[in-house]
């Protein structure tokens, strides 16, 4: 799939796990360069000339319905789409991003990365549980989507090849009129170079086997039929 696809695919999925066709869904996978807009970027004067600096440097632009200002990743990053179905609606969205995030950092801390929980200041698409490494680099972000009888957690952990990272994002943020710290946008290996995606692809899949989540090898026919709707959500 590309970006848009697969931005719309985790919709579709949660809308399979809320009418009951699927249980619990973990879908993880390495995407190809996305610069991901927040639906507020929308309306700041430099839209358009961020979208063109998105497309020069070679990331696929995307508005995402998920999450606040525009964010970057590519196959040097990983994308986490958990998805549970809920009998509450809008309720535990706070301590969902708290818990997630703390066990993130342990994710993390286990393959040996200095994780931490929290806003470095200057960080792109700013959040008080994104998670760094070292106080210094934003490594991963996540946001959800919460609808009657399910939920959506997505996030991308940036992993290796932080240069792509911090031009595309320096020259669009600065599109934008967004303030922000470039040092703070790269990749957990620019800390610890050892560390790849694999590594951490494993890591995170020993974290969620407890879940009892099942990964989608492919979409239904039915999902497949209702991808094309969503497609156009995120298309820019």
């Amino acid at each position: 799939m590309g970006p848009v696809a697969e931005l719309a695919f985790a919709r579709v999925l949660l809308d399979s796990v809320k009418a009951g066709r699927r249980g619990a869904t973990l879908r993880m996978y390495r995407p190809q360069p996305t610069l991901a807009f927040g639906a507020r970027d929308r309306f700041l004067p430099g839209f358009t000339t961020a979208i063109e600096a998105a497309r020069d440097h070679g990331f696929t632009p995307v508005l995402r319905s998920l999450g606040g200002r525009a964010a970057a990743y590519h196959p040097g990053s990983l994308v986490i789409d958990h998805i549970e179905p809920s009998d509450s609606f809008i309720t535990n969205t706070n301590a969902r991003f708290t818990g997630f995030g703390l066990d993130y950092v342990e994710v993390l801390r286990g393959i040996g990365v200095d994780a931490r929980l929290g806003e470095i200041p200057g960080e792109y698409c700013p959040g008080e549980h994104s998670v760094n490494v070292a106080g210094r680099i934003k490594a991963i972000g996540t946001a959800q989507r919460v609808v009657s009888g399910a939920w959506l957690f997505s996030s991308s952990v940036v992993v290796e090849d932080p240069d792509p990272i911090r031009a595309v994002l320096t020259d669009v943020e600065a599109a934008l009129g967004i303030d922000w710290d470039p040092t703070t946008g790269g990749s957990i290996s620019e800390i610890h170079p050892e560390v790849t995606v694999d590594a951490v692809a494993e890591e995170f899949a020993s974290y969620y086997a407890h879940a009892d989540a099942h990964t989608p090898e492919s979409p239904t026919p039915e999902e497949l039929t209702a991808l094309p709707d969503y497609v156009g959500k995120h298309l820019l």
